[in-house]
C-alpha cells in the first residue's frame, strides 16, 4: 500500500518556459502529483501537493497499470515528501486527459517507466 494516494479526476500536459509538465489532479481534496522536465531532457522533478514537497531525481521507478501509476521514491529524499516512500496515482478510465498524460510521462521518464505485468 502506498504512503500517499492521489485519486486523479484529470491529468494535464503542458509546456511553459522551456519545461514540460505532466500533472495528475484530485479535484476533491485538491491534491496533485506533478512531473517536470526541461523540454530538451534532463532530470525529472517530482512534486506532491506543494512545491516545497518536491525534488529532482526523487524517482526510483514509475509503474503503470490499469488503475494508474505506482511511484517509488528515493528513500534518501523521504523528508522532502513528508516521509513518503511511495505514491499511488489512481488514474482510471474516468480520469480526463489520462491517455495523453501517460504517453507524455512515458516519454520523459525513459528507463524509470515500467509497465505492470
Amino acid at each position: 500500500m502506498a504512503d500517499v494516494t492521489i485519486r486523479a479526476s484529470y491529468a494535464t500536459v503542458a509546456e511553459e518556459d522551456g519545461q514540460r509538465f505532466v500533472g495528475f489532479v484530485d479535484d476533491e481534496d485538491e491534491g496533485y502529483a506533478l512531473f517536470r522536465q526541461p523540454v530538451g531532457g534532463g532530470p525529472v522533478w517530482f512534486e506532491l501537493n506543494d512545491e516545497d514537497l518536491g525534488a529532482e531525481d526523487a524517482l526510483i521507478s514509475v509503474t503503470a497499470g490499469p488503475k494508474g501509476l505506482e511511484v517509488a521514491l528515493n528513500p534518501a529524499l523521504a523528508p522532502r515528501f513528508g516521509w513518503a516512500a511511495s505514491v499511488s496515482i489512481r488514474a482510471g478510465a474516468a480520469c480526463e486527459g489520462r491517455d495523453a498524460a501517460l504517453e507524455a510521462l512515458r516519454a520523459i521518464l525513459g528507463d524509470l517507466w515500467r509497465a505492470a505485468e
